[in-house]
This record gives structure tokens, C-alpha cells and sequence, in this order.
């Protein structure tokens, strides 16, 4: 199971065991990542069982049933359950994916559900995202054009044009691809990370952009992009389905390309 970012000497402990109804003939444990910045104490890992015949499908759907009906002090990010928002990001069963996605019947024996990895905590399953997000904005994500728009229509785009974008803009910036990479890891104060390239290469592919070469200018850097080794842990574990690895491949030929 992947790393992630603890409070300082601090070791994850046994917790409390909440025990499943009686007479239950599908019973699973959900072993799930607790810390509490206010009370002073090491992260636990409690156990919960729960009748599987009177639980939705989803991961998500057991940690919403366990915070509505045993403890309601579970933390966690969660809005859309269809896999569009990707705010219930986390590391279950060693792979960080979405709760909303992952069905229990995929994963046996008991269910371990933890943070993102190498992310500091704000509370038991919720990562602080104010160091990834900084970086997401550093890349301007958004059309940039000098030349004024059509007065009478939208900027203009083939169909052929328009097919590069697939694969890229259906990134959720959920960010499991970017806590798999052992590179961002390593460097994450300088290296921008799979998601975040991703979104750069969306609008450098886009044929609308026109600043392009200031986007390549800014990206020239022994760490914002060539930190990325190609280790694929990050299109390996999207959830989503895309390939991270792909674009910064793209990003690197187009450095080549213009020299």
C-alpha cells in the first residue's frame, strides 16, 4: 500500500471496532484511516462491519452509510457519486481511485480505505489540495488568444482539430494520478505532476490557443515537466481511464520539435 504525508512522529494505531447486526450473513470490514488535527493524538485505523445485504454497491456508498448511522464524526470529500466531480479521491485496497467507482465486490476481504497518498491531512480521508491547485492555476487553464474573436460566432474548430482534445478534457482533477507518482513524491514543491501537465497539454493540443509557445516557455524546466520519469503509475491507476503519461510524452516531442 502506497505512503502518505502523517503528523510528524506520529504511527497509525488500532481504533475503535464497530461491530456488525447480529445474524448477518455478509458481513465486511471497513478499515478506515482516522486523525483528528484537535484532539492531540496518532492516527488510529477503525474497523467497521457492515451487512452488505443492506448497503449500496459503492464504496461510497458504505462510507456515507457509516457516517450517517454509526459514526457521524467521519471526515471526507464526496458530491456527484457518478464519477464527474472527483472529490472522493482516495487510496482504497493500495490504489488510489474514486469511492464512487470502486464497487466493494471488486476488493476481498476487508476494505482499507485511506487518505491520498503523500498529501498532508487536514482530517481523516480530506487531503489539504492547496499546494496542487497553486500549481494547477500556474498554468493559466484557460483559452488564451492576441487576436479578437469572430464577431458573430464562436473561435472556429474542425472536427479533426476538436478530436485532439479527447483524452484531456475529460480529466476530473482528482488527482490520483499525481499522488501515484513517485516523482511527484520526490519533488512536488518544483515538479508539476501528471494531472496538472495533463491540463497543460489540453490547451496547448487546442488549435484555438494561440500562445502556445509561451505555455512550452513556461514548462522549460528540469522540474516542472522533465521530473516525470515514466514509472506509468499514473495512467495505470486514473480513474477515469486516460493516460497522464501520454501527454507529457506529447509535451516533450513538442520541446524537441521547436528547437
Amino acid at each position: 500500500m502506497a505512503e502518505f504525508t502523517l503528523p510528524r512522529n506520529s504511527k497509525i494505531g488500532t481504533g475503535k471496532t464497530f461491530a456488525g447486526p447480529l445474524g448477518s450473513t455478509r458481513l465486511r470490514e471497513f478499515k478506515i484511516y482516522r486523525w483528528n488535527p484537535d484532539d492531540g493524538k496518532n492516527p488510529v485505523v477503525d474497523t467497521f462491519e457492515l451487512d452488505l445485504n443492506d448497503c449500496g454497491p459503492m464504496v461510497l456508498d458504505a462510507m456515507i452509510k457509516i457516517k450517517n448511522e454509526i459514526d457521524t464524526t467521519l471526515t471526507f470529500r464526496r458530491s456527484c457519486r457518478e464519477g464527474i466531480c472527483g472529490s472522493c479521491a482516495m487510496n482504497i485496497d493500495g490504489t488510489n481511485t474514486l469511492a464512487c467507482l470502486k464497487a466493494i465486490e471488486d476488493i476481498e476481504g476487508a476494505v482499507r480505505i485511506y487518505p491520498l497518498p503523500h498529501m498532508p491531512v487536514i482530517k481523516d480521508l480530506v487531503p489539504d489540495l492547496t499546494h496542487v491547485i497553486a500549481q494547477y492555476q500556474s498554468i493559466r487553464p484557460w483559452l488564451q488568444t492576441a487576436s479578437p474573436p469572430p464577431p458573430d460566432r464562436e473561435r472556429p474548430q474542425s472536427i479533426e482539430e476538436r478530436e485532439k482534445l479527447d483524452g484531456l478534457w475529460e480529466c476530473i482533477l482528482c488527482f490520483c494520478c499525481t499522488t501515484s507518482c513517485p516523482s511527484y513524491w520526490w519533488n512536488s514543491e518544483r515538479y508539476l505532476g501528471p494531472a496538472v501537465l495533463l491540463q497543460a497539454y489540453r490547451w496547448i493540443a487546442d488549435s484555438r490557443d494561440e500562445k502556445t509557445g509561451e505555455r512550452l516557455d513556461e514548462l522549460e524546466d528540469p522540474f516542472r515537466l522533465y521530473r516525470c520519469h515514466t514509472i506509468m503509475n499514473c495512467t495505470r491507476t486514473c480513474p477515469k481511464n486516460l493516460n497522464p503519461a501520454k501527454a507529457i510524452a506529447e509535451i516533450k516531442k513538442l520541446m524537441v520539435l521547436r528547437r
